[in-house]
């Protein structure tokens, strides 16, 4: 975790029930794994006996080796007096898992009246079966999902949004302490003195590694996943500043996923860019829809204001 401190045993139950709940088909101790990096394995496995003696996962055997999955009875207990109209709209809420649904999509799927969905969405919040969350892809509107689920980043923006407010402070810090900690890597390398391939193979981190790095660098109020800083390197990789390489990695290395890992290095440009190259036009992606008086202008390009600033 991003402050250094374990886990709580309670934690770590309540995140895996989670990814049971956003794959009903079952998990496998990697996608814990991959979910929990920071977490010791024997923590991982008293989590899940744990879990097993309590009757809240099942056990199940498949090509690719164990699986947890939640007891589909669990949510039975909960509904328990409930009418046939109330349980309708928990199972199109439960249906949505963790990205939620919009009312006038429950309204959509029910046949319902908007003031009995309303009714019944206000009940199910009251025994706290379900829950509503501010969407960042429109603050004024709210998504229902199951009380203990995680929302899925689409909905809450992920480590990038504070209150529905992106964090772009915080986003350049993060940006500047990868390239740092991928420069320092690629410098130790060089004074190494040893062949060109060896220098170069030496250079490379995981997206672990970097994972790693800034956690225990403690510059993150939030915990960070190494999806987290795997955004943060493809946007130094689409500012030519670093490169990335994937390459076939032993069972049970850290990070890697579907047996590979993504190498990552910093890298100087051969050429500096010339004319036109060197103005944000020159590699702008929305280059062409680019027109005085349309939603992307010259005259409203943050990228050019700061250029010309310079």
């Amino acid at each position: 975790m991003a402050d250094g401190k374990p886990p709580e045993p309670l934690e770590i139950e309540n995140r895996i029930i989670e990814l049971c709940h956003q794959f009903p088909h079952g998990i496998t101790d990697q996608v814990i794994q991959n979910d929990m990096p920071h977490m010791e394995a024997q923590q991982r496995a008293m989590a899940i006996n744990r879990l097993l003696s309590m009757g809240q996962l099942d056990l199940l055997r498949s090509s690719t080796g164990l699986l947890y999955r939640i007891k589909e009875s669990q949510n039975t207990g909960k509904m328990k007096g409930s009418d046939n109209q109330e349980k309708l709209v928990y199972q199109i809420i439960e249906d949505a898992g963790n990205k939620g649904i919009w009312s006038r999509d429950i309204r959509y799927k029910s046949n319902l009246p908007l003031t009995e969905i309303n009714k019944i969405l206000k009940n199910l919040e009251s025994k706290k079966l379900i829950k509503a969350v501010k969407s960042v892809a429109a603050s004024k509107k709210k998504v229902y999902m199951l009380y203990n689920l995680q929302p899925d980043r689409s909905v809450t923006g992920g480590a990038w949004y504070s209150d529905q407010d992106f964090e772009s402070e915080f986003v350049e810090v993060l940006n500047q302490q990868c390239f740092k900690f991928l420069q320092t890597k690629a410098e130790a390398a060089r004074e190494s003195k040893q062949n060109p391939m060896v220098q170069r193979n030496s250079s490379f981190a995981s997206s672990h590694e970097v994972w790693k790095y800034i956690s225990e660098l403690g510059v993150s109020k939030v915990e960070l996943s190494m999806e987290d800083i795997e955004t943060i390197l493809n946007t130094l990789i689409y500012d030519g500043k670093v490169e990335m390489t994937i390459i076939a990695a032993k069972e049970a290395t850290a990070g890697s996923v579907d047996g590979r890992v993504k190498l990552y290095r910093a890298v100087n440009p051969i050429l500096q860019p010339t004319g036109l190259i060197r103005t944000p036009c020159g590699l702008c992606p929305v280059f062409d829809d680019c027109h005085e008086g349309g939603e992307i202008s010259p005259s409203n390009c943050i990228y050019m204001m700061e250029w010309l600033a310079f």
